[in-house]
């Protein structure tokens, strides 16, 4: 057995959590709209034709925010053509993904589905073929509340009240020669910057997010984020970082895949601070993790593209369906892990996927939609993670990796919330339990709330995965790894397992001198 200790103090507050981490992502690609979250005839659509199973999932996942509607989907997309009566829309061809786009679904529809969904909107601007007068048109259109040519056209199209949208981001992944208009770091600051202007002019309450590189292996990757800064440091609110790993055969690296995005974070953060100190400016700007996820991106390049970009063009086609294991939902709960220690200076961050396309949820024309072992760490994530990220202290036996040298066996984040502390934990060893002394600094340990742990099932492998005919073969269980004595506890977390565990600890009361009544 492996051995670690872990250190909580809850006086020394990294950030608060902000609900704004627990975003997701709809692009109109594959079946993640079409047969995904919208599927008219189908048993269980509504008026509107959503599936209302696909939309409990969505609830019970706890999402937040959703991203709409791309990804590469929207450098080349026209949103005239996603208003008004649906029968007069255009069908077109969908360039970024080798479709055929009918357009049943646009701008109204997807708002009020978030609105029963209860999520926020964020949309995003086509900066790749398009521009200025476009990205102020959509907004305009969006929110502004009557009595101009486009919010009329809105109040038309039968939504009188503005959609009030607040979360824009200017165009997606620009450094990426696959992308649609794909521009250098100068072009498309300068253009990014003009439209943000221009967009904060018609709506001073929106922020805007800049695109930032496309993953860190970028050869542009860093001066790119600095180039952009540089043009619209009085604009941006927030600049995006994509992040998406895969196995790639090396176990060991991947599951430390969190010591990546930790790096990678903190090089962004610094480059932020940098020039904002440069340039004397005091303004803050987040950082907009709007793409991340577990994807096995090599397969899709090599195997899965080729045939499908040199095929038909057809509408909803099967596209990076990835089934995910049990590896794998490990890895999805130390990524967000990483980005709630993060917190300060992560300030959203989007699940690349929701349905279908690399997503926590699956379903299947006319039939059922499931949970895929990803969905777990992120529903319990979401729903326990409240009040404030606090410090911790990681003492633990290491893991060499190839990618990321030495690492700790345990990976873990603390959040305190009154007399409440949840430990979000992982075992990266693949053999090895690792039992783990907890130690919460002021506060003796009283009691066990809460706990689940995810990891390998009876009878299963690391490769075991939730599919239509076994959608519940990987499930978050209570495994009692929990022990507490004396204010102390200790943990045995399984190999290769995501935990959740919520601990009682009552803070002491402040200690108060009383004076003595002088009149007595």
């Amino acid at each position: 057995m492996a051995h670690a200790r872990l250190t909580v103090t809850p006086s020394d507050v990294i950030a608060e959590v902000s609900p704004r981490l627990f975003g997701s992502f709809v692009e109109h690609m594959g079946r993640a709209v079409y047969t995904g979250i919208y599927e008219p005839g189908h048993p269980t659509a509504n008026e509107q034709g959503f599936r209302r199973d696909v939309l409990e999932l969505v609830q019970e996942l706890g999402a937040t925010v959703i991203r709409y509607p791309g990804g590469n989907f929207v450098s080349g997309f026209r949103w005239e053509d996603s208003v008004g009566p649906v029968s007069e829309r255009p069908t077109r061809l969908e360039v970024a993904w080798h479709s055929i786009e009918t357009n049943e679904v646009g701008l109204h529809e997807f708002a009020d589905w978030a609105e029963t969904a209860g999520v926020e909107v964020m949309n995003a601007v086509n900066l790749g073929t398009r521009g200025i007068e476009d990205a102020a048109s959509l907004l305009e259109y969006s929110n502004h509340p009557s009595g101009t040519a486009l919010a009329e056209q809105r109040r038309g199209n039968g939504r009188d009240e503005p959609f009030g949208i607040t979360l824009w981001c200017l165009g997606n992944e620009m450094d990426g020669p696959w992308q649609i208009g794909h521009k250098t770091a100068d072009e498309y600051g300068r253009l990014a910057a003009e439209t943000g202007r221009v967009m904060k002019w018609i709506d001073p309450s929106i922020e805007l997010v800049a695109a930032g590189s496309s993953n860190a292996d970028m050869p542009t990757f860093g001066e790119w984020e600095k180039t952009v800064l540089e043009h619209g440091i009085d604009v941006f609110d927030h600049i995006s970082l994509h992040a998406y790993y895969e196995e790639n055969g090396d176990v060991e690296s991947f599951l430390a895949s969190g010591v990546g995005l930790d790096r990678y974070i903190r090089t962004v953060a610094d480059i932020i601070r940098d020039t904002l100190a440069e340039h004397g400016s005091d303004r803050t700007i987040g950082i907009s993790v709007d793409e991340w996820n577990v994807w096995n991106q090599t397969r899709f390049n090599e195997i899965d593209k080729p045939p499908l970009f040199a095929g038909e063009w057809n509408e909803r086609p099967r596209i990076i369906e990835d089934e995910y294991t049990v590896t794998d939902a490990v890895v999805v709960g130390s990524l967000l892990m990483s980005l709630l220690r993060n917190s300060d200076v992560v300030s959203m961050a989007n699940l690349a996927q929701l349905v279908n396309v690399i997503a926590p949820i699956r379903s299947e024309p006319g039939g059922p939609a499931w949970r895929q072992t990803t969905f777990h760490p992120f529903a319990l994530t979401a729903r326990f993670a409240i009040g404030d990220v606090v410090s911790t202290r990681v003492y633990s036996d290491l893991q060499q990796t190839n990618s990321y040298g030495d690492v700790a066996l345990l990976d873990a984040v603390a959040l305190a919330d009154g007399d409440t502390t949840t430990l979000l934990l992982v075992n990266r060893s693949i053999i090895e339990p690792l039992e783990v002394a907890v130690d919460i600094e002021g506060s003796p340990i009283a009691s066990v709330l809460y706990q689940r742990t995810l990891g390998v099932p009876e009878g299963g492998t690391r490769t075991t995965s939730n599919t239509q005919a076994q959608p519940d073969a990987v499930l978050p269980r209570d495994a009692d790894i929990v022990t507490v004595d004396d204010g102390d506890a200790r943990l045995t977390l399984p190999p290769l397992s995501w935990s959740i565990v919520r601990l009682s600890t009552p803070r002491p009361l402040p200690s108060t001198t009383i004076r003595e009544n002088d009149n007595a």
